[in-house]
C-alpha cells in the first residue's frame, strides 16, 4: 500500500465522541499523555487520530486492565478520523487550548498503548466521500440546515463559536449528513455507524429520517 494511504505510530485520542471530516473538535488538554503529543503535533503540523470510545473514559482513571499499568481498560473503535490542529494556544501552565478540523478517515491496522498511556497505531486511510449533490427529495435536510446557519449568522455568533464552518456546501450530500450528524443527539454508536458509511447518499437518507421523525425537516 502506498505511504501516502498509511501513517505510522499516528497518535490516538479516545473521546467519547465521534469526529467527522470536515467537522469542527474543541479540545482542553490538560493529561500528561497528551500535552507533549499535541504539543509536537502543533509544531510540526502533523494530524492525530480521534477514536470514539466503546469503554472507559476520556480521562485516565484508576483500575484494573490486562496491560497491569493501574489504570481502566480503554477500548475504541478501530475507524476513527483525522484531526489537524486549527488553533493552539496556552492560557495556564499544564493546559493547552485547541480547536481541531477533521480530515480524513482512517482504519486502524494495528494498536499499541505507550508506557505512559498514550496510544498510538498504525492505520490506513480510507477513501473520502464522492461529491453526490442533494436530491429533491432530501433537499429538506439541506433546507433546515441553511436555515441553521443563517440564524446563527443573524445573531452574529463570533467564528470561533460557530458549530461548522464554511464552505457551507449545501449541495452536497455528505457535507450535509455530516453536519447535521454532529448536531443532533443522537447516540455516539449511532453517529459512528453513520460515519463509517461509504455511501453519502445513504448516510444522508438516514439522517433525513431521524430529522422527519423529529420534526426538524419536513
Amino acid at each position: 500500500m502506498s505511504e501516502a494511504l498509511t501513517l505510522s505510530s499516528l497518535p490516538l485520542f479516545p473521546l467519547g465522541t465521534v469526529l467527522f471530516p470536515e467537522g469542527l473538535l474543541p479540545l482542553r488538554i490538560f493529561e500528561v499523555r497528551y500535552l507533549d503529543m499535541i504539543s509536537k503535533c502543533h509544531k510540526t503540523g502533523a494530524p492525530f487520530g480521534v477514536v470514539a470510545l466503546t469503554q472507559g473514559s476520556e480521562v485516565r482513571k484508576p483500575g484494573d486492565s490486562p496491560s497491569g499499568d493501574g489504570f481502566a481498560s480503554e477500548v475504541f473503535h478501530t475507524v476513527g478520523t483525522l484531526a489537524t490542529i486549527t488553533s493552539y494556544s496556552v492560557p495556564q501552565p499544564g493546559l493547552i487550548v485547541i480547536r481541531c478540523s477533521g480530515a480524513q478517515r482512517f482504519e486502524i491496522s494495528s494498536q499499541e498503548k505507550l508506557k505512559h498511556g498514550l496510544w498510538v497505531a498504525d492505520v490506513a486511510r480510507l477513501d473520502n466521500d464522492q461529491s453526490v449533490p442533494v436530491p429533491d427529495d432530501l433537499f429538506g435536510a439541506a433546507n433546515a440546515l441553511g436555515k441553521l446557519i443563517k440564524t446563527l449568522q443573524e445573531r452574529a455568533v463570533p467564528p470561533e463559536q460557530m458549530p461548522l464552518e464554511p464552505p457551507y456546501r449545501l449541495d452536497d450530500c455528505g457535507w450535509v449528513a455530516n453536519r447535521w450528524c454532529e448536531l443532533l443527539p443522537m447516540p455516539v454508536e449511532l453517529k459512528q455507524r453513520l460515519m463509517q458509511l461509504d455511501n453519502p447518499l445513504v448516510r444522508l437518507e438516514l439522517v433525513s429520517d431521524i430529522l422527519e421523525k423529529t420534526g426538524i425537516a419536513m
